[in-house]
């Protein structure tokens, strides 16, 4: 089933959510386990989030990327 407008803006604002979660933890210079552990779930999120084709145009996936890359670098 297609995701409605609505669904798409609530799945981006999640998705930057992840982003601003993975920046703020990758900004640390060293993290437990658990924040590892909370990236590692961030990183899975917005890789899926990327996979899905039916975003609108305005919906850049630029920082999901950035985001998944920094956060992997981490673990």
């Amino acid at each position: 089933m297609a995701r409605t407008a609505e669904e798409k803006t609530q799945d981006y604002k999640a998705a930057g959510d992840s982003v601003t979660l993975i920046n703020t933890l990758a900004a640390k210079s060293s993290l437990t386990d658990e924040e590892k552990e909370t990236i590692k779930r961030n990183t899975d999120h917005l890789e899926l989030m990327v996979a899905k084709s039916d975003w609108e145009s305005s919906q850049t996936m630029t920082a999901f990327n950035k985001a998944i890359t920094d956060g992997k670098a981490k673990l």
